[in-house]
């Protein structure tokens, strides 16, 4: 294995750490210390430690290692290498939080449910980007739709609500009203994860389309396929103004690729000219998948 691989799968599992940091962050800072309950096998652990005093660190790898067990079971060896990762990293990181934090960093409950969300859905959507799970529910609702025509999205909602809702007979500290307060609380964060976690991978995913007018089109072609991996089109075109005959080269890149492009334009061809537009969607090799 070259040098340049080994560097991009550290680069892959250092993005994927700081995401489960910031997952296990908005837990131990924000919900854990006001009793709040989110969703998931986070949640599950959440009414375990308010119960009982279990940390939650040690029923998050519990309950995600019986649920991988049984995917693995049920569905076949399909889960990979960095879903267990990363529910061992998240476990880690969890146990060792959640001691150091006791009280809650933001007084106010409703504001530290908001700040939680937002954490919760950034350090998600950035483990997603780089093809990471973090488990949980997630497997619940495959198992299920393997069985039953009910969509993931839905079985992983209804989950949601119930661990959320649970919470009104754990609880029993406080009162009724400050039960519900709560609870509408962890429907506030979980809800602000989900819309963070879309903003973030609609992000990510965003791609753009590249004209680029140069006489030194092979050899940015070859760059782009060669250094970045995205296929090129080269098609014949005519500058009116001059009326002569011209290549222009097209590619379709993620948002995030487009600075490679340039690098390559610029070590190539200062003169060359550029045009660059957002799309709104591409399907096929390398992006998006057609779905009905």
């Amino acid at each position: 294995m070259t040098i340049s691989p080994i560097f991009k799968v550290a680069k892959t599992y250092s993005i994927i750490v700081f995401g489960l940091f910031l997952y296990s962050l908005s837990w131990t800072a924000f919900i854990l210390p006001h009793q709040i309950t989110g969703g998931g096998v986070s949640g599950i652990g959440a009414l375990l430690y308010y119960a009982t005093g279990f940390p939650v660190g040690y029923s998050f790898f519990l309950l995600n290692a019986i649920l991988i067990l049984l995917a693995i079971k049920i569905l076949g060896a399909s889960f990979g290498l960095k879903t267990i990762i990363a529910v061992i990293v998240a476990s880690i990181i969890l146990s060792v939080m959640q001691p150091l934090i006791t009280i809650p960093i933001v007084e106010d409950k409703f504001l530290s449910a908001i700040i939680a969300g937002i954490l919760s859905g950034v350090g998600l959507g950035i483990i997603f980007t780089q093809g990471g799970s973090t488990g949980g529910t997630d497997i619940i609702a495959m198992i299920v739709n393997k069985y039953r025509n009910i969509s993931p999205g839905k079985v992983i909602m209804l989950c949601d609500v119930f661990i959320i809702g649970s919470s009104f007979l754990v609880l029993t500290d406080l009162i009724p009203v400050k039960r519900i307060e709560t609870i509408v609380y962890g429907y506030v964060s979980v809800a602000i994860t989900g819309y963070v976690i879309d903003a973030v991978l609609s992000g990510s995913r965003q791609s753009v389309q590249m004209f680029i007018f140069s006489k030194k089109f092979n050899e940015i072609a070859d760059g782009i396929t060669e250094r970045v991996k995205r296929g090129v089109t080269v098609i014949d075109g005519v500058g009116w103004y001059t009326k002569e005959n011209q290549k222009v080269v097209i590619t379709l890149v993620r948002k995030h690729e487009v600075s490679d492009i340039y690098k390559i334009i610029k070590e190539i061809d200062h003169d060359a000219f550029v045009s660059v537009a957002n799309v709104m969607g591409v399907y096929g090799q390398g992006f998006e998948r057609i779905r009905s």
